[in-house]
């Protein structure tokens, strides 16, 4: 069952020692299929990707995908413990990144968290380290 809900997220990404945070509450979808969660909202101006629909779908604590459609287009693969190689689609251009997940801490069902953490690298270069902190208002 789709469920409408207000989100809170934050996103932060450390990148040559430099913090910078991301923060958006928006309006969301949250259902469970398959014995997974599925979070989708449209993206704003506040996370650059105006234009787009985000999709989070999360497997327990071990795995996780992030699916942008629209303006920009990537599929990120997070796996505890495992390199993916993920298309990457900016304004720019289209990019092969790597994502190592080091967390999921998935707690939706119980409290409505979710939290992420992984690692970027293009070309095997390290990009950033990342973190997705969401809430789940009803």
């Amino acid at each position: 069952m789709k469920k409408n809900v207000l989100i809170s997220l934050t996103s932060i990404q450390w990148q040559d020692n430099e913090r910078n945070e991301t923060e958006l509450l928006t309006k969301a979808s949250v259902s469970r299929s398959e014995g997974k969660d599925v979070i989708s909202y449209e993206d704003t101006s506040a996370t650059g990707f105006e234009g787009s629909v985000t999709t989070i779908t999360v497997d327990g604590d071990k795995s996780a995908s992030i699916i942008r459609k629209g303006t920009a287009n990537s599929v990120l693969s997070l796996e505890i413990g495992r390199k993916h190689y993920c298309q990457y689609g900016t304004p720019y251009g289209d990019m092969r990144i790597g994502v190592y997940t080091h967390a999921i801490d998935n707690t939706i069902t119980k409290d409505g968290r979710l939290y992420l953490k992984y690692t970027l690298d293009l070309n095997s270069s390290y990009l950033s380290d990342n973190e997705i902190i969401m809430t789940i208002k009803n």
